[in-house]
């Protein structure tokens, strides 16, 4: 790592899924100590399962078929809080984040109704209060919304991050597979009613889907961040559209390019530059570290390595995280 970005320089990093960011011994312990039947008793072998392998994940669809098992796996109150607690502690020790917003949703952890949502949601809660304790981690929480539910279903998710919100929770999102049932403008209400009671705004689009995502989360989300977003480069009304609400995306470098989403190094540069032409606040983030095997300044290297940015760039990409974050 270059001397400018030592390992004292304090990161945040607003972009991390529960699901995707617990190191695979611990994934593993936690579905031996519930008794979580594996297809594999071999442990290289889960560990390929719930990592990124180039040979096996080689669309969008690929990846987030991985999820099916991490999000097994975390489907209890203590799986949760040990989840909670060892992506936080990771993310410090290893990286020196001391600012991190943490995804999840928490109605794919509760087994189609079986565990209790309150539960799941007082699990997370004590995983950041124990590490908490331990390092110097300000940490929040964001209710991932899924594109394949119902309103009902978003609604009570919506219910579960409110009623939470003087514990850790900061924001909502909406995530999860395609649907062509889907339209960002249901969730409306949702959203206004979230921003209303003080709650931050993100919302995955311009990932798997194209600028017009973009254009209509912003049409009916009004969000103040967008996760990844990347794809708003396709169309210079849609980069003018971000730019004039002053909304920040969340871009996550090795996610976008294991999934297929960004084609390749020049490509990836091609994102970049259009962002910087257009004056496009950006943060950098991993996505998933333990499932994409990566880190917050493994990301950054890889984007000076590659003459992707600067330093200057990803300075300012760190000061945009802290400015940006929904942790007041």
């Amino acid at each position: 790592m270059p001397q400018f970005l030592g390992p004292q320089t304090k990161l945040a990093e607003l972009h991390v899924h529960l699901g995707s960011s617990v190191d695979p011994a611990v994934m593993w312990e936690i579905a031996h100590a519930q008794g979580i039947k594996l297809p594999t008793k071999d442990y290289w072998r889960f560990v390929d399962m719930i990592t990124v392998n180039p040979r096996k994940v080689k669309s969008f669809e690929d990846y987030l078929q991985m999820f099916k098992w991490t999000e097994l796996i975390q489907s209890s109150p203590l799986a949760i809080e040990q989840s909670v607690y060892h992506t936080i502690a990771g993310a410090y020790r290893k990286n020196n984040i001391t600012l991190l917003e943490l995804r999840f949703n928490p109605m794919k952890r509760n087994r189609g109704g079986e565990q209790d949502l309150d539960q799941i949601m007082m699990a997370a809660i004590r995983g950041i209060d124990r590490s908490s304790l331990e390092y110097p981690v300000r940490t929040g929480l964001i209710i991932c919304l899924d594109r394949t539910f119902n309103h009902g279903q978003n609604a009570i998710l919506l219910e579960k991050a409110l009623r939470y919100k003087s514990r850790g929770v900061v924001g909502i999102d909406i995530a999860g597979p395609h649907s062509n049932k889907f339209h960002y403008s249901e969730c409306k209400d949702l959203f206004r009613r979230a921003r209303d009671e003080g709650l931050g705004l993100t919302v995955h689009a311009g990932e798997d889907e194209g600028h017009g995502s973009v254009r209509e989360v912003i049409r009916y989300l009004d969000p103040d961040r967008i996760g990844h977003g990347i794809r708003s480069i396709e169309n210079d009304k849609t980069l003018q559209m971000v730019r004039e609400k002053g909304i920040t995306l969340e871009v996550c470098p090795s996610s976008n390019l294991n999934t297929r989403v960004v084609k390749g190094v020049g490509h990836m540069k091609q994102i970049f530059r259009a962002l910087e032409s257009h004056h496009i606040k950006y943060t950098i983030n991993t996505d998933g570290p333990e499932m994409l095997m990566t880190n917050l300044r493994g990301e950054i290297d890889f984007l000076l390595r590659n003459g992707i940015l600067n330093e200057e760039d990803v300075l300012r990409a760190n000061r945009y995280a802290f400015a940006a974050s929904f942790i007041k």
